[in-house]
């Protein structure tokens, strides 16, 4: 079983949570013909717990693939509460008020759309970056000072902007290794309220599209078999 799965990632599931729930269910399946202990299984960017949406997951020899589809580009739904900041860019992390002032739509607007183009980002803190061999988050967590080096991302469109105070909402289409909590509070910094991102659904990687994937409730081999893609 050699391909691509595009799977819709439930709320509160990691992206090895998915990874390791497929490979359990191929695993035991007629359709795998592999000889190895543990079926391939790889994906081609994480996201986040809290995070939902479009996951393509790289089955059998399509792990290999994997350093060329991670560099694709990402879309995502983007909610963002203003006001407060979060220690972990999320809604995880402890809040913190910053401000009660309330920007206008035309200065969040603004504001949004100064982060279009080729900008330099500092990765969260809590962010699976490796630093000498250990994810960053695992550092962070242990209270740990963890260093992150700015690096260049590129966001090339948002839209559907919606503002109603405390929560702006968009679509951003951005490079690969673009950060979205990030982008949140570098957008609060610039209005100087403050702003963490309080939900986030990816709605395509490169053209791989949310409407073509499948849910993970009552996932089975046949289904598994039926919905995989190939590369032409």
């Amino acid at each position: 079983m050699n391909g691509m799965l595009l799977i819709n990632k439930p709320r509160g599931w990691t992206s090895f949570d998915v990874a390791k729930k497929l490979r359990q269910i191929i695993q035991k399946s007629e359709f795998n013909t592999s000889n190895k202990k543990l079926f391939p299984v790889g994906h081609t960017g994480t996201l986040d717990p809290l995070a939902t949406g479009l996951l393509v997951i790289l089955l059998g020899n399509y792990t290999k693939k994997a350093p060329e589809l991670i560099k694709l580009d990402k879309t995502y739904q983007v909610s963002i509460k203003l006001g407060e900041t979060s220690t972990t860019g999320d809604e995880e992390g402890k809040k913190e008020s910053v401000s009660s002032r309330i920007p206008t739509k035309t200065e969040v607007t603004t504001v949004v759309n100064q982060f279009l183009g080729q900008i330099s980002q500092i990765p969260p803190a809590f962010s699976a970056i490796k630093i000498n061999g250990q994810r960053a988050y695992k550092l962070a967590r242990a209270g740990k000072e963890v260093e992150m080096k700015p690096r260049l991302v590129t966001i090339f469109k948002i839209s559907e902007i919606n503002y109603d105070y405390p929560i702006l909402k968009f679509s951003a289409h951005v490079s690969s290794g673009t950060y979205i909590r990030t982008l949140a509070e570098d957008i609060g910094q610039k209005l100087g309220t403050g702003a963490y991102m309080c939900d986030l659904h990816r709605t395509k990687i490169g053209k791989f599209d949310i409407k073509d994937s499948v849910e993970m409730d009552g996932l089975s081999d046949q289904k598994i078999f039926d919905q995989l893609l190939t590369l032409a």
